[in-house]
């Protein structure tokens, strides 16, 4: 298994209108309480670590969205 870095992954700008993206996430949450929302956030990674299937995409993904220390 080959370690992978941010270098793999798209991390600049790459979905067709941003804007209206975000829009839609945050009209997915409008009238959910805070376990709702981070319920339908859960199912969301889950449905695209999925989708994407790759294991070692998936990892460098995780270590992206880490928290820088």
């Amino acid at each position: 298994m080959t370690a992978q870095t941010h270098d793999t992954l798209t991390l600049e700008p790459n979905i067709k209108d941003p804007d209206g993206f975000y829009a839609e996430l945050l009209a997915t949450h409008e009238g959910l309480d805070r376990d709702e929302s981070e319920a339908l956030n859960a199912r969301l990674v889950l449905i695209l670590a999925n989708h994407i299937g790759d294991r070692d995409t998936i990892r460098a993904a995780l270590e992206a969205a880490k928290p820088a220390r």
